[in-house]
């Protein structure tokens, strides 16, 4: 499943290639017809993310909400000319500008909804470290610290921060030292807000590269590690049985909510 950074890379494609024009709004494959046709001709005014969840805000007050889940997935390109290309396969959304096409396929949720519907989607999220507003880190520290979880769980849980998954949650953890499987409540605040800090920074430079690259650039390998790609992007993510970088120690796995995890024993306490 993407991570929260490549929603907020699409709302900046949106904003950048779609916004303030007309657009031609249609559903090939049917399932997002009736929506679409309310859409047609207007245009977006707005595009924004919180967490994996993306909102195209169309003329009207009328939002498109888009979560992307396991499967979907957008496809843009350019216009030759005035001729649009066929869609290829089951296209649920398409959305038209004077030289762009953006085709959506395979998304757990897209759906019509208000300005207040909006609201309550968010409401329902925890702070996003790509658009926080003033108060999230403590919120964030607030909100872990009331926790009996485990801290590797509640990084996973939207309801208590909006965007990071499983590269994320297992590359921060590391960084700052904590081990997954310290629960909440007895993590100081200290930490937490350090790890609140090591989240803002990573998920921002994905946005700006469209890759997520964790590893500090003095700490990766000088030569790619034969049969270890990840070593030179990733302290422990994908690295099962590899040597720790930073102590050598093997990186650990363990599959936790369904979702593989990863740690070193030696470094996150």
């Amino acid at each position: 499943m993407p991570e929260g950074h490549v929603l907020h890379r699409l709302a900046r494609r949106f904003d950048a290639e779609f916004k303030g024009q007309p657009l031609q709004v249609s559903s090939p494959q049917g399932r997002f017809a009736e929506s679409a046709a309310i859409l047609d001709g207007n245009e977006i005014i707005d595009a924004r993310a919180h967490g994996k969840h993306l909102f195209l805000e169309f003329t009207g007050g009328r939002f498109i909400h888009i979560h992307l889940g396991l499967y979907g997935k957008w496809r843009f390109s350019t216009l030759a000319g005035s001729e649009v290309p066929a869609p290829i396969g089951q296209v649920r959304l398409r959305i038209v500008s004077d030289s762009q096409v953006a085709d959506l396929s395979g998304p757990s949720r897209c759906v019509l909804i208000s300005e207040d519907e909006v609201g309550h989607v968010i409401a329902r999220l925890g702070p996003d470290p790509l658009d926080p507003n003033e108060g999230d880190r403590k919120a964030f520290v607030t909100e872990v610290r009331k926790r009996r979880r485990a801290i590797g769980e509640l990084v996973m849980d939207q309801s208590v921060i909006a965007g990071p998954g499983n590269i994320y949650r297992a590359e921060s953890l590391f960084r700052v030292g904590i081990s997954p499987f310290r629960k909440g409540a007895n993590t100081s605040a200290t930490r937490l807000g350090q790890l609140w800090d090591d989240l803002v920074i990573l998920m921002e430079d994905g946005v700006q590269t469209g890759i997520i690259t964790t590893i500090d650039p003095e700490d990766a390998p000088a030569e790619p590690i034969e049969g270890d790609a990840e070593a030179s992007r990733f302290y422990v993510y994908h690295r099962t049985g590899r040597p720790c970088i930073n102590c050598g120690t093997p990186v650990s796995e363990q599959l936790v909510a369904g979702r593989r995890l990863f740690w070193c024993s030696h470094c996150q306490r």
